[in-house]
């Protein structure tokens, strides 16, 4: 399996670099260092380069690519690709399609808080089209040890199965303990008009006995005034990944990240993978109980 990884030369790539290595050991995964250039550059192909490709590469290029590709650990294969198109979001979706690869992991915006995310436009493109999942990870991230726990947080709405499903087979993949929370915004923090509290966690409760035997399953609910102060409340581990569904306004296979999405990155601290709304490995049906067999996060 393979993982798309969107490099920069800059704090930013190195962040995405070793999100990539965390994530890909614990899959064995491989690794696509992909530089985009704009589409009428000549500087395109895979480095280490083919016989005779290594002249289209400029020193600038190949040097960076050796700077990027230095970070990987000796036990994760890497690669360098370079892909000329219109835009970053463009090149590195085009890169994913062209290998097949299961995950685009990229770096939060440089203008970010340490260890906070912010959102730049190539992030904030992805998530909107991307037809993989996207992991995002927080600035200054230098962990490359393996992910030690995997946090779903399940929503009410249409679409809550799917990214259960995409939980449960990557922490069953990985032999990882596997958290699925519900995130409740109660009025002043002392009441639940909508029976919001409720409903997650008959969710909840649907999901976790509907997961296969033997496998490290906990549930929560963590409740605040807003989101925020729900995740606030919560306990992260340092080697922790979570995992979120997109909006339910996102096109079959597409991601969209929605309004509660949205306020969960302006607190977390962890690295976040959105998933796409219906999305389901290649040859296995969604919902919480599939187990497909190919990475999907």
């Amino acid at each position: 399996m393979r993982y798309i990884v969107g490099y920069t030369a800059d704090e930013r790539g190195h962040d995405a670099v070793c999100l990539a290595v965390a994530l890909a050991r614990r899959q064995d995964a491989s690794l696509d260092l992909v530089l985009v250039t704009p589409e009428h550059s000549l500087y395109a192909g895979t480095y280490p380069p083919d016989k005779g490709f290594d002249t289209l590469l400029s020193e600038q290029m190949r040097e960076w690519m050796d700077q990027g590709l230095a970070l990987v650990p000796d036990d994760v294969a890497a690669r360098g690709v370079v892909v000329r198109a219109e835009s970053n979001a463009e090149g590195l979706i085009q890169a994913a399609e062209d290998t097949e690869a299961s995950l685009i992991v990229i770096g939060a915006s440089s203008r970010g808080l340490a260890n906070r995310f912010n959102v730049g436009n190539v992030a904030r493109s992805l998530l909107h089209a991307s037809p993989v999942p996207v992991a995002l990870a927080p600035k200054s991230y230098r962990r490359t040890e393996p992910v030690t726990r995997l946090t779903c947080a399940v929503g009410r709405r249409a679409g809550a199965d799917d990214v259960i499903s995409v939980a449960v087979s990557s922490a069953q993949r990985r032999g990882l303990p596997l958290r699925l929370v519900s995130l409740v915004a109660l009025d002043g923090g002392r009441t639940d008009p909508d029976g919001a509290e409720d409903e997650a966690n008959r969710r909840l409760a649907e999901a976790a006995s509907s997961l296969a035997a033997g496998g490290r399953v906990s549930v929560e609910t963590a409740r605040g005034s807003s989101i925020e102060e729900a995740i606030d409340t919560m306990a992260w581990d340092e080697g922790e990944v979570l995992l979120v569904g997109s909006s339910r306004l996102a096109q079959h296979m597409r991601i969209f990240l929605g309004s509660t999405a949205n306020k969960i990155l302006r607190t977390l601290t962890i690295p976040m993978v959105v998933v796409p709304r219906t999305y389901a490995t290649p040859g296995t049906t969604s919902g919480p109980g599939a187990l497909p067999t190919e990475a999907d996060a």
